[in-house]
Order: structure tokens, then sequence, then C-alpha cells
């Protein structure tokens, strides 16, 4: 191998470990746990709760400080023996509904749960509606007295 070759590889490789990107792929959080149903349920939670600094990314595919801490908190409230339940619920009461993907069904959240729907029936209806005048509008027929008979033959140069 070359000598310029092998300075190429060397720079492309500290620029790679160096940048955002190297980094995030070697960050690897490692937390051990007594048995393997305390590790699905940390994967669990991890995969269902929002990470609140990077908007639209759970705790485990977030590389934030926040998130981070937040897995370090959940692993410590598993091996504490709390139940998903109350992890949960202290961070709703933390954090508020932002940090499920799926929020809980409340009086708040009725329109976020059912607005989709509500707005898809007007929808539907108002497509309908437009739908229904236009065939009445199709169906009427159209009648010209005799001086509008006259005008539309002196248009088209008919008899």
């Amino acid at each position: 191998m070359s000598a310029s070759l092998k300075l190429s590889l060397c720079v492309i490789a500290t620029i790679l470990f160096a940048s955002p990107v190297g980094s995030a792929l070697a960050q690897v959080d490692t937390f051990e746990f007594e048995n393997e149903v305390q590790q699905q349920r940390f994967r669990t939670l991890s995969d269902e709760l929002r990470c609140p600094m990077c908007q639209n990314t759970n705790l485990s595919g977030s590389t934030g400080g926040v998130a981070e801490d937040l897995r370090r908190e959940v692993h410590r409230m598993i091996l504490e023996g709390m139940s998903d339940r109350e992890i949960e619920q202290f961070m709703f009461e933390r954090y508020g509904d932002f940090i499920f993907y799926r929020p809980r069904l409340r009086a708040q959240t009725l329109l976020l749960w059912f607005g989709p729907i509500i707005f898809l029936l007007i929808g539907g209806f108002a497509a309908w509606g437009i739908f229904r005048r236009a065939r009445e509008v199709e169906e009427t027929e159209v009648a010209l007295d005799e001086s509008q008979k006259a005008r539309l033959n002196e248009l088209v140069g008919g008899d």
C-alpha cells in the first residue's frame, strides 16, 4: 500500500470518527439487568417514550443528553422494582402527555384521538354534498326561449 493511500485512509477515518455521525454510531448505552424480563421491559418503555428534546424520536433512538438521562432513570426504576405503570406515571408527571407516543385518552386529548376521524367525516359529507349538487345540475334540462335560440344560432352561424 502506498504512503499516500495510507495517509488518505487515516484522514478519512479521523474525519468519520471525529464527526457527529461517527460519535452517534459509536454511542451505546449498556445497562445490566437481573433477568431477561427486566431487559424487555426497558426496551419496550424506551421505544414507547418520546425524547422531550428530540421532538419525534423515542428514547432508544435518541442520542441527546436528555434521552440518556431518561434511559438511566428508567433503568434505575426497573431495578428498584417499579411497575411499568408507575414509571409511565412518573414520566407523565414530569413531562406531560408529550412523553408518550400514544397519549392517554383523557378530556385534554380527545381532539388528538378523535380529531382525524371527525375531520374525515366532515370532508366526506362536504364531498357528498358537492357530488349531489353536481348531479342535480347535470340532470336538469336547460330550456331556452325563442330569443335565446335565435342568439345561439346567430353565434354558431347556423340557420
